[in-house]
Parts: structure tokens; C-alpha cells; sequence
């Protein structure tokens, strides 16, 4: 029971507040302290950042911002960075506030646009923006939720837009995974947005446990130990014991590899149905690899394991048939509808991003639900969605990244394990690492206790960016404005400490210049000729190193068989006979040899310093076997014969280049002239004279850093100005006619799409064509595969050629100007956008598109399908208006909108 001085405070706090007051009171739960400071703060008129930990409940700050609005008669735009958190926040706020006042804006959906509250991608609001849009009028609040995306290379740069950009009269709410450098990005804040209150919160509602899964015992990771007043946490000795133990029964390959043991490595139907007696379900296991997730799902089952009871998996099925009702009978089967029911029906199931969005959506219902008891998922279900479980397990700390196989960082392992308890339904969550023989307890106590995973801005200014900025702002302005974006601030701040630094090292070049001082003469002079002739030796030393190594791969080349030849150095140093020269046409010759010893092996330019001198010559048998050791004795006896028939092999002695050096010859005269040659201390003041030397050098790069960073962004817009205007898309502040269709491309390869829209490559084209040629410019494969892709032949195959073409000669005009924005076209998803586009069906498609990785999933299909959708959208609107090209385009679109591509789950 509270004190009558606590009531008299609520009190006041509530007069004090009373759109929280009002908001808190439809709530059926009270607030965290750092809900409440951050929706007090906003209804004082200030911007909010609030960084806390996966499911600690920061959208209910994003909801006020809502309420807010409403409250008060203004506008709230809820921006999210997927399609997916979309859809889910738009249907959440719908739920609590009626269709007629919640809106939705995304590549796939425009639902009542004009309605005070919309829920939208973050490039729809920096698309409007840039246009001015009239939506904008009236608006007083934006939320930014996981604004920790700005750091996204691909997207990151879009978040910055917005904030930079929106009216100094919006109040920004930006919601935040936790992050090392919280105070770094609220300075950023401050400066671009004004008056804006930092709540960070560290605490989690849910308290979660560490795990480790061995064989099939399951220990805690740490344990906690009292030193005096406090306690710190150690990993548990019972379970680095227990490894050891293991460990010891491992049987490795010859290269090293461990040999999974039986009982050492549970399957993945053992560690489920451990956790299911442990009473752990619902779980995620993170599996880093699509097939994989599929692979689980499928030895489960094969397993005979089985979550769900009889009315669960009656009424999962009733959910899943309702959901999936509109998806084509003639489709089920090639998007195995039937194999995913069942998974369902036993409480398992994928996620991942090659599933059919319908399907990942109705794993995400049933899983919240409760029916779904176990998922296996790839990373990207941690970005977002709102899926939490009552555990998480981590199958490996090793994914591949697209390019090559990395650690997990502290950072990534922190919020995949985030997603392990539900609030106001577990009193603590799980992380449960599943041990084997490559994992080691304290790396993984590591990754757990770490707290550092700082924000680091990815942004970088575009052609598209250019052209909106200097038609709205100008291009002075467009300057000044990138100058206060995060990636500028962080560079900026990073040049401050870089500046100290090489003025505590000026103020040390003045103490060395004092040392080396000489009462004979000027010893820096001195310094400088002793600098020269080293310099000078090194050269002609690299110059005759070089001289020798080309002589020895040319003798290399012109070796026969049955020369004798001394190898020089290495192991096999000594005398040797040439049984096949191994000439390569391409590359360096690798001759067989067989050594005096009776090693015979291949020979390269690296066993030899110098030209190869032939000694002697002697037979080799026709058809001579170097693996028969009879053979090779008989033959190194001969080659021992003929050896000591030879005068003693003396290494040649050639004239050093630097004897008959003109230049060195003065340079060294003019040293032994100079005065400070006779100074007693010459040697004594040499050492000081390399030490300012070296450190001159160092502070060289050091100010070359620091003006490399200092004004970097502004320095490529310039160099993005500079292009564009040679191409003819600005004159000077003016955007030309060209530029305005720039303005309204926003895919990556922006310019290069608006040069194919200048030069007429697609005129002409059919709606199938057009959409095979569009799909060049936003398909990307998951893996790089060198085999040529088939195209269509005729004007399809023709256009592309063209744009492959316009491609080489921006890259070209871009590398002139040190800018890489323009990435090759990939022509992996042209027949797949031709076939669908005629009107083929799904399987013949879906079958079309096999490449590297087999037949393409389904899911990306459709995500592909819809970038070529919101392409060809694009290049409706900034085609010429008297061109047929708009035409075509929409009619491509509705070829391609069909079937599976135009489900959505609204």
C-alpha cells in the first residue's frame, strides 16, 4: 500500500500528464519506468530515443505517439522496415483503433492513405518527402521502429534521409535495439532534430538463462560466485569438465576435421523432444541455411515426433486451409502444400526467407498462438517480426554471410537470443547453445556477457538522392545538409581524436629535431643523403632480385629431359635430373625431377634464386615410371655417376649492381663530404634522425586520414554532381527533364535505369519482354555462378546486350571519378520474369529458374517478382508520357500480378 506522499505524487503526475493518464488507463498492464519517461518526455513536445532489448516492450512508446495524434487531431506515421512488421502493426493498430483512422503504404498495399495514423515502409515517408507529398500536411509525430536499420548497407542510408528531412515541427520517435552508442547517436539527434530525451534500458522483463546442450545433458552456462560484496559470473566447471571428457572422444580426419561420434551430438528430434520434457517449448532453433530449416523439419518428422493433440492439430489445420484457400489447386503440389500441412500438424515448422509469404505467415499465427511448438528459422526472423518463444537454440556460431562463412558477433547473438521469453506469459526465457567438438564454452560466454555492439551509420549519397535534393533544397544546401548526417558526424568525430593525435606527434617531431641537432652542420641534410643511398641500395637490390627471378623462370622453361641441374636451397637442395620439363602454356612450368636422394617431385620458380644452370645431360629411360622405387634407385645411382664426373659445382658470384651505380657512387661521395660525416656523435644523432623519419612519415598519413574524412560526404556528392551533370541530367542548380525521370527511380541501379530510359532500350519490347529485361536491374543471385545465363533470344536478348553495354560505360566514368555505385546486371531472373509474364504456369516457372542452388523456392520468386513489379511501376511513371512504353509497362504489371505474386495478407 502506498505512503500518502507516493498517492499525492501519482496525483500530480497524472495532472501532469493527462494524455498518459488517459492512454495508461486502456491499458490492462503497468508500464516499465522507461515506458513512462519516454511517453512523458513525448508529451512534453520533445523527440524520444529509446534503446531497449528485444521484447522489452518499446512500440508501447511508438503506440502513445499514436494516441497522441488521435488525441489531439494531427497525424502519426508508424514506419517499419519490412513489408511483414508492416502488415503486423497495421493489423494491431486496426484491432485497437478501427479501419476508418489506421492506414497502410507498402510496395504490395495502399490502404486509406489519407487516414490520420498510417503504418508504412520507411521509403514510402522518404519518397514523399522528396515529392512534397500533400499527405504530409498536419503531420506531428513519425516513429521510427528499429532504427537501428540505418546501419543496413544495402537500406541504411533511407533512415538518415527521413530524419534529416522531415519538418522541424515533427516529433520523432525513434525506437532502438540496445546499442554501445546510444549517447553518440542522441548527439546526432540533438544536432539534426532538436530537443530529444535518451531512454536507454538495459533490462530485460524476462529474465533469460544461458544454456549449453551436451550430447544430451543440459548445463548452465555460468555460474555466479560472491567475491566480498559482490558477484561475477564464471563458466560453469561441471560443464567445461564434461566437454574435456568429450572431446576426448573425438575422432578427427587426417585434415583436422572432427567426425560427428554417436551420443556426442544430439539430432535436432533430440534436442525438441528435450526440451519438450524439460517443459522449454515453444522453441526457435536457428539453423543459418534455408535447406537446413526445411532439412529439420523433415528428419523431425522422420523421427516420428509429434507436439500437437488432436483438437490442436484439427484446429491448425482449420487455420491453415483458411488462409491458403485462394492459392491454386494446380499449385499445391509444386509448392508442397501437403508435406508443409503435415509439419504443421505435428507442431514443426520453417521460416525462412524462400518460403511462399502466405506460409510464413501462418507459421508466425500459429506459433503465437501456441500450436506451432517448434520452428526452425534462419536469421531473418529476428529482424522484426514479433515471434517470441519460450526458448531459442543456436544449432552453430558460424553463418554465411553471401561471400564466405564468419563468426556470429556478440551483437547478432544477442538479439537471435533476444527472442527467448514472453512477456506476461514465461517467467524466464532460454538460450540453449548446442555443443560440438568446434565450440568452445568460453566463446560462448563471451558472445553472452559482450555489451558491445555500437551503430555505425552506412549511409553514402545516390544518383536518385542528388537529383531530389538539388531540385528541392538546391545544391549548395543539398551540401550542407549531407554535412549533418550521422555517417559525416561519426567521420567528424573519429577526425577529432585522429587531429590530437598528430599534434601530440608534431610536438614530438620538434623534441626529435632538437636531438639530432649537430654543432658541425645541418644533420637533417646529412640524414636525407644517408636516407637516399638506402633507399637507392634497396632499389637496385629489388632490381636485381627481379632480374634474377625472371632468368630463373626463363631457364626454367627451357629445361629437357635428362638435364642434370643443382637445386639451390629448400629441402630438396641438391643435384637433380629432369624427367618431364612440365612446360604450361598459361602458367609457370613445374618441372619432374628425381633428386640424387630419390625423391622425384615436381619442382617451381620458388625452389630457385637465380638462372638455372645445366651441368650435364644424361639418359632417362623411355617410358621411365617415378613411382617405381626399383627405377628410381637404379636412376639416381646413374645420376650420382654422372655427378662425380663433374668438376666441383661452385656457386657463381655475379658483380653486385650497386658497384657500378653512377648515382650511388656520388651519392655516397657527397656524404663523406658533408660536415656532420666527422661528428663524433654521428651515430647518436642518426638514431634521432630515423626516429623523426619514421614518425614524420606516420603523421603524414595520419593528416591524410583526417582530410579524407573531413567533408567526405560532401566531396562524392560533389563527384555524383560532376557525373550526372556530364551526363545530362543537371545543369548547374537546375535538374533538366532527364533529371526529373531520375528523380522518380528509386532502385539501386537508378542511373543506370534512367539511361535505358533515355537511349529507347526497352521500346518496342512486349509486356513479357519488358518484364525479362526489367528484372536484370533488381535480381541478384544468393551465390555467384560463372556459367553463362540463357536468355531469350530476339529484341529481349538484344535489349539486354544494351543495358549490359550503358552498364560497363557508367562503371567506367564512375571508376574515373572513384565512385561504385553501379552494380552488373544479373540476368538469373529473365526467363523465369518472361515465362511467368506469358501467362506460364507455376511449376514450369519455378522449374525454369533451377540454377546453382537447384530450383529456386518459391518465396523468392515472389520477392523477386515484386521487385520487378515495383520496378516496372517506376518506370511507368517516369517514362516519356507520348512514349508506349507506359503502356507496356502496365501492362506488365498485370501480366505478372497474378497467381501467388498477387496474394497479400490483407
Amino acid at each position: 500500500m502506498s505512503t500518502p506522499a507516493e498517492q499525492y505524487a501519482a496525483a500530480r503526475r497524472r495532472a501532469g500528464h493527462p494524455a498518459y493518464t488517459d492512454f495508461t488507463a486502456q491499458l490492462s498492464f503497468d508500464l516499465d519506468d522507461f515506458q513512462r519517461e519516454a511517453c512523458e518526455a513525448l508529451e512534453h513536445g520533445r523527440g524520444v530515443l529509446v534503446c531497449a532489448p528485444t521484447g522489452a516492450g518499446k512500440t508501447v512508446v511508438g503506440e502513445f505517439a499514436v494516441h497522441l495524434a488521435l488525441r489531439q487531431g494531427t497525424k502519426c506515421f508508424y514506419t517499419t522496415p519490412i513489408k511483414a512488421l508492416s502488415n503486423q502493426k497495421f493489423n494491431d493498430l486496426v484491432a485497437r483503433y478501427g479501419s476508418d483512422k489506421v492506414g497502410l503504404l507498402t510496395g504490395d498495399n495502399a490502404i486509406n492513405g489519407d487516414a490520420p495514423v498510417v503504418v508504412m515502409t520507411t521509403e514510402v515517408l522518404r519518397n514523399m518527402l522528396y515529392a512534397n507529398s500533400a499527405t504530409l500536411t498536419n503531420l506531428a509525430y513519425v516513429v521510427m521502429d528499429e532504427v537501428h536499420y540505418l546501419a543496413d548497407r544495402f537500406r541504411g542510408a533511407v533512415w538518415e534521409e527521413v530524419i534529416i528531412h522531415l519538418p522541424e515541427s515533427v516529433s520523432l520517435v525513434s525506437l532502438s535495439a540496445t546499442v554501445s552508442n546510444a549517447e553518440e547517436f542522441a548527439e546526432w539527434l540533438i544536432t539534426v532534430r532538436g530537443d530529444t530525451a535518451v531512454v536507454v534500458s538495459e533490462h530485460r522483463p524476462v529474465p533469460l538463462w544461458q544454456h549449453m546442450l551436451v550430447g544430451r545433458r543440459m548445463f548452465d552456462l555460468f555460474t555466479e560466485k560472491a567475491t566480498g560484496q559482490t558477484t561475477h559470473k564464471d563458466v560453469d566447471p561441471e560443464l567445461t569438465r564434461y566437454v574435456r571428457e568429450q572431446l576426448r572422444k573425438v575422432q578427427y580426419t587426417r585434415s583436422g576435421r572432427p567426425i560427428r561420434a554417436k551420443n556426442l551430438v544430439p539430432y535436432r528430434s533430440d534436442v525438441i523432444e528435450r526440451l519438450d520434457n524439460a517443459g522449454l517449448l515453444p522453441a526457435i532453433t536457428f539453423v543459418f541455411s534455408r535447406a537446413g530449416c526445411d532439412a529439420a523439419v523433415q528428419q523431425c518428422m522422420a523421427a516420428g515426433l509429434r507436439l500437437t493433440t488432436p483438437d490442436e492439430r484439427a484446429e491448425i489445420r482449420s487455420i491453415a486451409e483458411e488462409r491458403t484457400r485462394d492459392l491454386a489447386a494446380e499449385d499445391l503440389q509444386v509448392l508442397g502444400y501437403w508435406e508443409w500441412l503435415d509439419g504443421l500438424q505435428r507442431g514443426l515448422a520453417a521460416h525462412h526467407a524462400g518460403l511462399l509469404p502466405v506460409y510464413k505467415e501462418v507459421v508466425e499465427e500459429l506459433f503465437v498462438r501456441g500450436l506451432v511448438k517448434a520452428v526452425f528459422a534462419t536469421e531473418t526472423l529476428a529482424l522484426g517480426i514479433n515471434m517470441p518463444a519460450r526458448s531459442v537454440v543456436l544449432e552453430r556460431l558460424v553463418k554465411f554471410n553471401g561471400e564466405t562463412h564468419v563468426d556470429l558477433t556478440a551483437g547478432e547473438y544477442t538479439q537471435l537470443t533476444g527472442r527467448a521469453g514472453r512477456r506476461g506469459i514465461d517467467v524466464e526465457g532460454h538460450a540453449v547453445v548446442v555443443w560440438s567438438p568446434e565450440i568452445d564454452p568460453r566463446h560462448v560466454a563471451g558472445l553472452a556477457s559482450t555489451r558491445t555492439y555500437p551503430l555505425r551509420s552506412s549511409f553514402r549519397p545516390s544518383y536518385n538522392m542528388a537529383v531530389n535534393l538539388v531540385g528541392s533544397v538546391g545544391r549548395e544546401r543539398a551540401r550542407e545538409l549531407l554535412e549533418t548526417s550521422f555517417a559525416q558526424f561519426q567521420a567528424d568525430r573519429a577526425v577529432v581524436g585522429l587531429a590530437k593525435q598528430a599534434q601530440r606527434q608534431h610536438d614530438a617531431l620538434d623534441a626529435y629535431q632538437e636531438s639530432m641537432t649537430c654543432h658541425l652542420g645541418d644533420f637533417a641534410e646529412y640524414a636525407a643523403l644517408r636516407r637516399q643511398i638506402k633507399d637507392r641500395e634497396n632499389a637496385l637490390a629489388k632490381q636485381g632480385a627481379n632480374q634474377r627471378r625472371a632468368a630463373a623462370a626463363d631457364s626454367l622453361e627451357r629445361l629437357r629431359i635428362g638435364d642434370v641441374i643443382m637445386v639451390p636451397t629448400g629441402r630438396r637442395a641438391g643435384l637433380a635430373v629432369v624427367l618431364d620439363p612440365g612446360a604450361e602454356p598459361l602458367g609457370e612450368s613445374r618441372p619432374l625431377v628425381l633428386t640424387a636422394d630419390r625423391w622425384a617431385g615436381r619442382l617451381s620458380l620458388a625452389d630457385f634464386t637465380s638462372e638455372i644452370d645445366v651441368l650435364t645431360r644424361m639418359r632417362v629411360p623411355k617410358h621411365f615410371n617415378h613411382r617405381a622405387p626399383q627405377a628410381r634407385r637404379d636412376l639416381a645411382s646413374a645420376l650420382r655417376t654422372a655427378a662425380s664426373d663433374l668438376a666441383a659445382v661452385r656457386k657463381k658470384k655475379g658483380r653486385a649492381a650497386a658497384a657500378d651505380d653512377e648515382l650511388l657512387g656520388e651519392l655516397r661521395a657527397a656524404l663523406r663530404r658533408h660536415p656532420c660525416h666527422g661528428c663524433n656523435e654521428r651515430e647518436d644523432h642518426a638514431r634521432w634522425a630515423e626516429r623523426f623519419d619514421r614518425l614524420s612519415k606516420e603523421t603524414h598519413q595520419l593528416e591524410q586520414r583526417v582530410h579524407n574524412r573531413t567533408n567526405s560526404l560532401a566531396r562524392t556528392f560533389d563527384q555524383v554532381c560532376g557525373l550526372l551533370e556530364s551526363r545530362g541530367y543537371l545543369d548547374g542548380e537546375r535538374v533538366t527533364d532527364a533529371g526529373r525521370g531520375l528523380a522518380r527511380i528509386w532502385s539501386e541501379s537508378d542511373l543506370l535505369v534512367a539511361e535505358c530510359l533515355r537511349a529507347g532500350v526497352w521500346d518496342g519490347l512486349s509486356a513479357p519482354e519488358l518484364a525479362g529485361a526489367v528484372s536484370a536491374l533488381v535480381y541478384e543471385a544468393r551465390r555467384a555462378d560463372e556459367s553463362p545465363t540463357p536468355v531469350p533470344s530476339g529484341p529481349l536478348r538484344e535489349s539486354l546486350a544494351v543495358v549490359g553495354r550503358l552498364a560497363s560505360e557508367l562503371q567506367g566514368d564512375e571508376g574515373e571519378r572513384g565512385l561504385s555505385l553501379t552494380r552488373e546486371p544479373d540476368y538469373g531472373f529473365v526467363w523465369p520474369a518472361y515465362r511467368w509474364a506469358r501467362g506460364e504456369p507455376l511449376e514450369k516457372v519455378l522449374t525454369a529458374a533451377a540454377g546453382i542452388e537447384g530450383e529456386m523456392p518459391a518465396g523468392d520468386f515472389v520477392r523477386w517478382c515484386r521487385q520487378v513489379l515495383d520496378l516496372l511501376d517506376q518506370i511507368a511513371g517516369a517514362a516519356p508520357a507520348d512514349s508506349g512504353l507506359r503502356s507496356t509497362a502496365r501492362q506488365a504489371i498485370e501480366a505478372t500480378r497474378r497467381g501467388v505474386v498477387a496474394y497479400t495478407a490483407l
